[in-house]
Protein backbone atom coordinates (compact mmCIF):
# COMPACT_ATOMS: atom_id res chain seq x y z
CA UNK A 1 0.00 0.00 0.00
CA UNK A 2 1.70 3.28 -1.00
CA UNK A 3 -0.47 5.56 0.00
CA UNK A 4 -2.98 5.75 3.28
CA UNK A 5 -0.23 5.40 6.63
CA UNK A 6 -0.12 7.55 9.32
CA UNK A 7 2.59 10.21 9.13
CA UNK A 8 0.94 11.90 5.64
CA UNK A 9 1.34 15.44 6.75
CA UNK A 10 2.99 16.21 3.26
CA UNK A 11 -0.56 15.80 1.68
CA UNK A 12 -2.12 18.10 2.87
CA UNK A 13 -1.43 22.13 2.84
CA UNK A 14 -2.43 22.97 6.12
CA UNK A 15 0.05 23.81 8.99
CA UNK A 16 0.33 20.91 11.59
CA UNK A 17 -0.06 21.69 15.06
CA UNK A 18 1.21 18.58 16.52
CA UNK A 19 0.70 14.93 14.59
CA UNK A 20 -1.15 12.04 16.41
CA UNK A 21 -1.01 9.86 13.19
CA UNK A 22 2.62 8.80 13.91
CA UNK A 23 3.67 6.13 16.34
CA UNK A 24 7.42 7.44 16.10
CA UNK A 25 8.91 8.65 18.88
CA UNK A 26 7.76 12.47 19.09
CA UNK A 27 11.38 13.44 20.89
CA UNK A 28 12.78 13.67 17.99
CA UNK A 29 16.53 11.78 17.29
CA UNK A 30 19.09 11.15 20.16
CA UNK A 31 21.52 14.15 21.09
CA UNK A 32 24.40 13.29 18.87
CA UNK A 33 23.18 11.47 16.09
CA UNK A 34 22.45 13.81 13.63
CA UNK A 35 26.09 15.61 14.22
CA UNK A 36 28.21 12.11 13.73
CA UNK A 37 25.66 11.28 10.83
CA UNK A 38 27.00 14.24 8.88
CA UNK A 39 30.27 13.95 9.62
CA UNK A 40 30.37 10.53 7.72
CA UNK A 41 28.97 12.31 4.83
CA UNK A 42 32.34 11.25 2.91
CA UNK A 43 31.48 7.54 2.74
CA UNK A 44 28.54 8.42 0.48
CA UNK A 45 31.61 8.92 -2.48
CA UNK A 46 32.04 5.14 -2.17
CA UNK A 47 29.13 2.33 -2.18
CA UNK A 48 28.32 0.91 1.18
CA UNK A 49 28.80 -2.65 2.22
CA UNK A 50 27.25 -4.86 0.01
CA UNK A 51 25.10 -6.21 3.19
CA UNK A 52 25.81 -3.52 5.72
CA UNK A 53 28.08 -6.33 7.46
CA UNK A 54 29.94 -4.29 9.93
CA UNK A 55 26.53 -2.59 11.36
CA UNK A 56 25.36 -6.61 11.75
CA UNK A 57 28.54 -7.83 13.41
CA UNK A 58 27.54 -4.91 15.86
CA UNK A 59 23.98 -5.62 15.83
CA UNK A 60 25.01 -9.42 16.44
CA UNK A 61 27.43 -8.75 19.68
CA UNK A 62 24.61 -6.72 20.97
CA UNK A 63 22.07 -9.62 21.37
CA UNK A 64 24.75 -12.26 21.67
CA UNK A 65 24.14 -14.18 18.24
CA UNK A 66 26.38 -14.90 15.55
CA UNK A 67 26.79 -12.61 12.91
CA UNK A 68 25.14 -14.86 10.06
CA UNK A 69 21.93 -14.72 12.27
CA UNK A 70 21.45 -10.93 11.97
CA UNK A 71 20.54 -9.30 8.20
CA UNK A 72 19.84 -5.70 8.05
CA UNK A 73 17.58 -4.05 5.90
CA UNK A 74 16.62 -0.65 4.82
CA UNK A 75 13.67 -0.58 7.31
CA UNK A 76 11.06 -3.37 8.88
CA UNK A 77 8.95 -3.27 5.51
CA UNK A 78 11.81 -3.95 3.03
CA UNK A 79 12.57 -6.91 5.47
CA UNK A 80 8.92 -7.89 4.84
CA UNK A 81 8.96 -7.90 1.40
CA UNK A 82 11.61 -9.84 1.55
CA UNK A 83 9.92 -12.52 3.69
CA UNK A 84 7.26 -12.92 1.50
CA UNK A 85 9.75 -13.13 -1.63
CA UNK A 86 12.10 -15.76 -0.21
CA UNK A 87 8.74 -17.70 0.81
CA UNK A 88 6.75 -17.12 -2.51
CA UNK A 89 3.82 -18.81 -3.04
CA UNK A 90 3.24 -20.59 0.21
CA UNK A 91 0.58 -20.58 2.53
CA UNK A 92 0.56 -17.66 5.29
CA UNK A 93 -1.51 -16.40 8.59
CA UNK A 94 -1.80 -12.69 9.39
CA UNK A 95 -3.04 -11.75 12.66
CA UNK A 96 -5.24 -8.80 11.94
CA UNK A 97 -5.92 -6.36 12.36
CA UNK A 98 -2.40 -5.49 11.05
CA UNK A 99 0.31 -3.47 9.31
CA UNK A 100 -1.06 -3.19 5.56
CA UNK A 101 2.14 -4.22 4.31
CA UNK A 102 2.39 -8.38 5.31
CA UNK A 103 -1.03 -8.48 2.96
CA UNK A 104 0.17 -6.64 0.32
CA UNK A 105 4.19 -8.31 0.55
CA UNK A 106 2.69 -11.96 0.64
CA UNK A 107 0.00 -10.95 -2.22
CA UNK A 108 2.79 -9.60 -4.48
CA UNK A 109 4.63 -13.03 -4.55
CA UNK A 110 1.68 -15.28 -4.75
CA UNK A 111 1.34 -16.36 -1.19
CA UNK A 112 -2.58 -18.04 -0.51
CA UNK A 113 -3.78 -15.87 2.61
CA UNK A 114 -5.96 -16.71 5.71
CA UNK A 115 -6.34 -13.86 8.38
CA UNK A 116 -6.83 -14.41 11.81
CA UNK A 117 -8.39 -12.35 14.14
CA UNK A 118 -5.83 -11.23 16.68
CA UNK A 119 -8.26 -12.42 19.56
CA UNK A 120 -8.40 -15.34 18.66
CA UNK A 121 -5.29 -16.99 19.09
CA UNK A 122 -4.40 -19.12 21.89
CA UNK A 123 -1.45 -21.21 23.10
CA UNK A 124 -3.63 -24.20 21.52
CA UNK A 125 -4.37 -22.31 18.17
CA UNK A 126 -3.66 -24.92 14.98
CA UNK A 127 -1.85 -22.97 12.15
CA UNK A 128 -2.08 -25.00 9.23
CA UNK A 129 0.27 -22.43 7.36
CA UNK A 130 3.63 -22.07 6.66
CA UNK A 131 4.51 -18.08 7.57
CA UNK A 132 2.76 -16.54 10.22
CA UNK A 133 3.46 -12.69 10.52
CA UNK A 134 2.73 -11.09 14.04
CA UNK A 135 3.34 -7.70 14.84
CA UNK A 136 4.26 -7.49 18.65
CA UNK A 137 3.12 -5.15 20.34
CA UNK A 138 0.84 -4.82 17.62
CA UNK A 139 0.23 -2.10 15.58
CA UNK A 140 -2.88 -0.54 15.77
CA UNK A 141 -3.92 -2.04 18.27
CA UNK A 142 -1.30 -2.05 20.95
CA UNK A 143 -2.21 -5.32 21.88
CA UNK A 144 0.84 -7.77 23.09
CA UNK A 145 1.24 -11.49 23.11
CA UNK A 146 2.49 -12.90 25.66
CA UNK A 147 5.82 -14.83 25.54
CA UNK A 148 3.89 -18.20 26.96
CA UNK A 149 2.10 -17.89 24.32
CA UNK A 150 4.31 -17.62 21.28
CA UNK A 151 6.57 -20.27 22.85
CA UNK A 152 3.83 -22.98 22.81
CA UNK A 153 2.95 -21.86 19.14
CA UNK A 154 6.67 -22.35 18.22
CA UNK A 155 6.36 -25.93 20.34
CA UNK A 156 3.17 -26.67 18.49
CA UNK A 157 3.70 -25.77 15.12
CA UNK A 158 7.95 -26.86 14.29
CA UNK A 159 7.31 -26.40 10.24
CA UNK A 160 5.86 -22.80 10.45
CA UNK A 161 7.77 -20.03 9.82
CA UNK A 162 7.04 -17.01 12.83
CA UNK A 163 7.67 -13.96 11.42
CA UNK A 164 7.37 -11.50 14.80
CA UNK A 165 7.69 -7.94 14.35
CA UNK A 166 8.53 -6.37 17.56
CA UNK A 167 8.78 -2.76 15.82
CA UNK A 168 7.36 -0.94 18.85
CA UNK A 169 8.85 -2.91 21.35
CA UNK A 170 10.54 0.24 23.08
CA UNK A 171 6.98 1.60 23.28
CA UNK A 172 5.55 -1.14 25.75
CA UNK A 173 6.86 -2.42 29.41
CA UNK A 174 4.80 -5.51 28.96
CA UNK A 175 7.05 -7.74 26.79
CA UNK A 176 10.42 -8.07 25.97
CA UNK A 177 12.02 -9.18 23.08
CA UNK A 178 11.33 -12.42 21.84
CA UNK A 179 15.33 -12.81 20.10
CA UNK A 180 16.53 -15.39 23.14
CA UNK A 181 14.02 -17.77 22.49
CA UNK A 182 16.02 -18.18 19.27
CA UNK A 183 18.66 -20.46 20.58
CA UNK A 184 15.81 -22.74 21.14
CA UNK A 185 13.56 -22.62 18.04
CA UNK A 186 14.73 -22.22 14.34
CA UNK A 187 11.06 -21.48 13.21
CA UNK A 188 11.00 -17.96 14.67
CA UNK A 189 12.37 -14.67 12.92
CA UNK A 190 12.52 -11.68 14.72
CA UNK A 191 12.13 -7.89 12.75
CA UNK A 192 13.43 -5.02 14.28
CA UNK A 193 13.04 -1.36 13.67
CA UNK A 194 15.56 1.22 13.91
CA UNK A 195 13.64 4.11 12.86
CA UNK A 196 10.45 4.40 15.15
CA UNK A 197 11.96 4.64 18.66
CA UNK A 198 15.02 7.01 17.59
CA UNK A 199 12.71 8.92 15.07
CA UNK A 200 14.84 8.70 12.27
CA UNK A 201 12.13 6.91 9.73
CA UNK A 202 13.21 8.90 6.71
CA UNK A 203 16.74 7.27 6.81
CA UNK A 204 15.10 3.53 6.86
CA UNK A 205 16.69 1.63 8.66
CA UNK A 206 16.11 -2.33 10.56
CA UNK A 207 17.32 -5.71 11.24
CA UNK A 208 15.91 -9.43 11.39
CA UNK A 209 17.46 -11.96 13.87
CA UNK A 210 17.02 -15.56 12.84
CA UNK A 211 18.59 -18.93 12.71
CA UNK A 212 21.72 -18.80 10.02
CA UNK A 213 19.53 -21.04 7.83
CA UNK A 214 16.93 -19.11 7.22
CA UNK A 215 18.93 -15.62 7.03
CA UNK A 216 20.58 -17.37 4.50
CA UNK A 217 17.20 -18.01 2.72
CA UNK A 218 16.78 -14.61 2.91
CA UNK A 219 20.22 -13.43 1.64
CA UNK A 220 19.75 -14.92 -1.54
CA UNK A 221 16.67 -12.80 -2.53
CA UNK A 222 18.88 -9.62 -0.77
CA UNK A 223 19.60 -6.73 -3.43
CA UNK A 224 23.44 -5.26 -2.87
CA UNK A 225 23.99 -2.21 -1.55
CA UNK A 226 20.11 -1.71 0.02
CA UNK A 227 21.08 -0.09 3.35
CA UNK A 228 22.51 3.35 2.36
CA UNK A 229 26.13 4.76 3.90
CA UNK A 230 24.18 7.36 6.12
CA UNK A 231 21.33 4.85 7.08
CA UNK A 232 24.06 2.20 8.56
CA UNK A 233 26.39 5.19 10.10
CA UNK A 234 23.14 5.92 12.22
CA UNK A 235 23.10 2.36 13.50
CA UNK A 236 26.64 2.22 14.48
CA UNK A 237 25.86 5.21 16.52
CA UNK A 238 22.89 4.36 18.37
CA UNK A 239 24.46 0.75 19.14
CA UNK A 240 27.09 2.00 20.21
CA UNK A 241 25.63 4.35 22.56
CA UNK A 242 22.38 1.86 23.51
CA UNK A 243 21.54 2.71 26.75
CA UNK A 244 21.73 6.20 26.29
CA UNK A 245 19.63 6.82 22.88
CA UNK A 246 16.36 4.98 24.33
CA UNK A 247 12.94 7.22 24.57
CA UNK A 248 11.75 7.76 27.80
CA UNK A 249 9.05 4.96 28.16
CA UNK A 250 8.08 5.55 31.62
CA UNK A 251 7.44 9.22 31.25
CA UNK A 252 5.76 8.39 27.58
CA UNK A 253 3.40 5.74 28.71
CA UNK A 254 2.34 8.22 31.58
CA UNK A 255 1.19 10.99 29.35
CA UNK A 256 -0.52 8.27 27.28
CA UNK A 257 -2.34 7.20 30.40
CA UNK A 258 -3.65 10.72 31.59
CA UNK A 259 -4.70 11.78 27.78
CA UNK A 260 -6.84 8.19 27.21
CA UNK A 261 -8.04 9.13 31.41
CA UNK A 262 -9.42 12.80 29.63
CA UNK A 263 -10.73 10.74 26.53
CA UNK A 264 -12.57 8.59 28.16
CA UNK A 265 -14.43 11.45 29.53
CA UNK A 266 -15.69 12.15 26.21
CA UNK A 267 -19.42 10.99 25.34
CA UNK A 268 -18.58 10.76 21.96
CA UNK A 269 -15.25 8.88 21.50
CA UNK A 270 -14.32 5.39 22.53
CA UNK A 271 -10.67 4.66 23.46
CA UNK A 272 -9.91 1.05 23.06
CA UNK A 273 -7.32 -0.84 25.54
CA UNK A 274 -3.50 -0.42 24.59
CA UNK A 275 -0.36 -1.41 25.95
CA UNK A 276 1.94 1.02 23.88
CA UNK A 277 1.98 4.77 23.58
CA UNK A 278 -0.77 4.33 20.26
CA UNK A 279 -4.17 3.28 20.75
CA UNK A 280 -7.26 2.71 18.76
CA UNK A 281 -10.06 5.09 19.46
CA UNK A 282 -13.79 5.27 18.06
CA UNK A 283 -16.03 7.96 16.69
CA UNK A 284 -19.57 7.95 17.35
CA UNK A 285 -20.20 10.71 15.10
CA UNK A 286 -19.69 11.00 11.57
CA UNK A 287 -16.76 8.59 10.01
CA UNK A 288 -12.86 8.76 11.58
CA UNK A 289 -11.84 10.35 7.93
CA UNK A 290 -14.54 13.25 8.47
CA UNK A 291 -12.82 13.60 11.80
CA UNK A 292 -9.26 13.60 10.50
CA UNK A 293 -10.11 16.44 8.04
CA UNK A 294 -12.22 18.42 10.41
CA UNK A 295 -9.14 17.83 13.11
CA UNK A 296 -6.71 19.37 10.64
CA UNK A 297 -8.66 22.13 9.02
CA UNK A 298 -10.21 23.51 12.18
CA UNK A 299 -7.25 22.79 14.40
CA UNK A 300 -4.16 21.96 12.86
CA UNK A 301 -3.99 17.97 14.30
CA UNK A 302 -3.69 15.21 12.49
CA UNK A 303 -5.12 11.80 13.25
CA UNK A 304 -4.45 8.69 11.04
CA UNK A 305 -7.60 7.49 9.74
CA UNK A 306 -7.56 3.75 10.53
CA UNK A 307 -10.52 2.13 8.43
CA UNK A 308 -8.16 1.01 5.58
CA UNK A 309 -6.77 -1.81 8.63
CA UNK A 310 -8.64 -4.96 7.64
CA UNK A 311 -11.23 -5.63 10.63
CA UNK A 312 -11.75 -2.28 11.88
CA UNK A 313 -14.54 -0.04 11.01
CA UNK A 314 -14.72 3.48 9.61
CA UNK A 315 -15.28 4.90 12.68
CA UNK A 316 -11.76 3.84 14.13
CA UNK A 317 -8.72 6.03 14.63
CA UNK A 318 -5.34 5.53 15.84
CA UNK A 319 -3.98 7.97 17.97
CA UNK A 320 -0.22 8.15 18.63
CA UNK A 321 0.41 9.89 22.29
CA UNK A 322 2.82 13.32 22.37
CA UNK A 323 3.83 15.35 25.07
CA UNK A 324 0.95 16.27 27.74
CA UNK A 325 0.37 19.76 26.00
CA UNK A 326 -0.05 18.15 22.62
CA UNK A 327 -2.57 15.75 24.23
CA UNK A 328 -4.46 18.61 25.85
CA UNK A 329 -4.69 19.96 22.30
CA UNK A 330 -6.47 17.04 20.98
CA UNK A 331 -8.31 16.40 24.05
CA UNK A 332 -10.29 19.63 23.71
CA UNK A 333 -10.80 19.68 19.90
CA UNK A 334 -12.39 15.95 20.17
CA UNK A 335 -14.70 17.84 23.18
CA UNK A 336 -15.77 20.13 20.43
CA UNK A 337 -16.01 17.38 17.86
CA UNK A 338 -18.66 15.79 20.50
CA UNK A 339 -19.89 18.90 21.55
CA UNK A 340 -20.91 20.00 17.80
CA UNK A 341 -22.66 16.70 17.10
CA UNK A 342 -24.91 17.20 20.30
Amino acid sequence: MLHGHGDDGYLHSQPIKADFSTNVWYGGPPAGLQEYVFSQWPTVTRYPEVLAESLAAQVAAHHGVPPAQVLIGSGTTESIYLVAQAWAGRRTTILTPAFAEYEDAARLHGHSLRFLPWQELQADTVLDTDLVFICNPNNPTGSVLEQHVLVALLERHPNTVFVLDEAFLEFTIRITTAIPLLARFNNLMVLRSMTKAYAIPGLRLGYMVASAALISQLTQCKMPWAVNALAAAAGHFLFAHYAQVQPPIQQVLHDKAALVAQLRLNSGIEVLPSHTHFFLAATKRGTAADLKHWLLSQHGLLVRDAANFRGLTPQHFRVGARSATDNNLLVTALQKWTDFAD
